[in-house]
């Protein structure tokens, strides 16, 4: 057991030692492509990079990094893989995989769970957020899980022989590199970073070792450029959304007729996210009072909730007796139809969904975001014309009202500024980028190299 741990700690020295401060392994430019070749404290050195060459013209292989902490990362990583097959049929072979979880060990293989569990106690979340945010922090545990799960990495990695590696997630940069650089293969296999953050995001997003950062606005690039990323990486296209979503052509009219909604009553989108957190109950209620003509008792309006995955909102929702047309709704794969059919969409400040709201032209009332990543999305909104910000669910309520009755031009005017904001096109500009590197990496691509000898040895 003491002999175990003591190789453990040689290990965990050897891999941080060699990251140097940004995370590369150094050496000369003579051999191995300018890599160190690294030696245990024993005097053992790591094996030498023997390359053989497997040749030939093929379908590229594409590997998208992500994980389950918080539903955006998957669904970008949906939005690229669609966005590939739209534009360049079958020249790209897409995996979607979860490297941590399916062969890393824990806290890696845990990361979904341990997110929800900190989102729920969200003070918990600002702290872990915050405090390892410095580079040092960051690079040092970083390195401390390479040091212990690299092997397993490399061999999810390597099992797809990935020509592009794609990272929709803050943690799937330093360590794939790492392995990258390790194995040879930096400058054969092109690492681009998509960032699903909108505004305000954690600095592991950045690794200035990335062919490309794809940033979803300027003040993200900005941030990028502080972290020692160079201008010539970074591309600002914006957030990647699902092509049938993107590119839906839609008839409000046409929708509330096949989604058996009133014809004539403007709608009110309210969601909860995947999970249906937030105050959805307390704001529907009051909206079911607000949206009723107080002398004629009339209904002005119309409300559609979206409750995701929480099963027993939707069905405390269904059981109340409504004033006002309601459609409860679980968890939705048709979210184009459904915004597509409103007037607004009250939310928290979750990337994707402004993303999305803000392709259909929707005003945004934002009631809630989680401290850290998703702080900087209201002003975003707000600033931009596209919103506004209230945690009261009697103040969301009178602005719904306002809107739908006596302050219409309001309305439109936040309608125009959210259509000026969004970028529908986004997902096909980052593939169409990314395909472009391929092309000039050439032969590089065509041709790529694998080991003989794996690095997991080393370790």
């Amino acid at each position: 057991m003491v002999k175990a741990q003591e190789f453990n700690a040689n290990r965990l020295k050897t891999v941080f030692e060699s990251i140097g401060a940004h995370g590369y392994v150094g050496g000369s430019s003579s051999g191995n492509n300018g890599m160190k070749r690294l030696t245990y404290e024993n005097g053992d050195r790591a094996p030498s990079m023997e390359m053989v060459e497997l040749g030939a013209k093929r379908t590229k292989n594409v590997l998208v990094l992500m994980s389950d902490t918080g539903g955006g990362h998957r669904a970008s990583a949906e939005a690229i893989r669609d966005a590939f097959k739209i534009e360049f049929g079958d020249q790209y072979k897409i995996f979607i995989k979860d490297v941590w979880k399916e062969y890393a060990g824990w806290p890696l293989n845990d990361m979904e769970n341990q997110y929800k569990f900190m989102v729920k106690h969200v003070q918990l979340w600002n702290v872990a957020f915050h405090s390892t945010s410095p580079r040092w922090i960051h690079n040092a545990y970083l390195a401390a899980f390479a040091a212990f799960y690299t092997k397993e990495v490399e061999a999810g990695l390597m099992e797809y022989k990935p020509d592009i590696i794609i990272s929709v997630h803050p943690l799937m940069q330093h360590i794939p590199l790492w392995v990258l650089k390790w194995q040879g293969l930096d400058k054969k296999v092109i690492f681009v970073t998509v960032i699903t953050d909108l505004n305000t995001c954690h600095r592991t997003w950045f690794h200035p070792g990335v062919d490309r950062c794809y940033c979803p606005s300027e003040e993200v690039a900005q941030r990028a450029l502080l972290d020692d990323l160079d201008k010539s990486q970074l591309r600002v296209f914006g957030l990647p959304i699902r092509p049938s979503f993107a590119r839906a052509v839609l008839n409000k009219d046409e929708l509330r007729a096949e989604l058996e909604m009133d014809p004539n009553l403007p709608t009110v989108l309210l969601m909860g996210g995947g999970e249906g957190m937030g105050p959805v109950k307390k704001t529907a209620k009051a909206l079911g009072e607000a949206l009723v003509d107080k002398e004629t008792g009339k209904a002005f309006g119309q409300m559609v909730i979206i409750c995701g995955r929480n099963k027993s909102l939707a069905s405390s929702l269904q059981s109340l007796e409504w004033k006002i047309p309601v459609k409860v709704r679980g968890f939705e794969k048709q979210m184009q139809k459904w915004m597509g059919a409103c007037d607004c969409i009250i939310t928290k400040a979750g990337p994707g969904t402004i993303a999305e709201a803000l392709i259909r032209g929707l005003p945004l009332i934002l009631n809630d975001y989680i401290p850290g990543q998703e702080k900087g999305n209201v002003p975003y909104v707000v600033n931009n014309g596209a919103g506004v910000f209230t945690r009261s669910s009697r103040e969301t309520a009178r602005i719904v009202a306002r809107w739908f009755s006596c302050n219409a031009d309001e309305h439109k005017r936040m309608a125009e500024h959210a259509l000026k904001l969004a970028q529908p096109e986004a997902v096909f500009d980052i593939v169409r980028d990314i395909h472009e590197l391929a092309r000039q990496r050439g032969p590089l691509i065509d041709s790529p190299y694998i080991l003989t000898s794996s690095f997991s040895s080393l370790l």
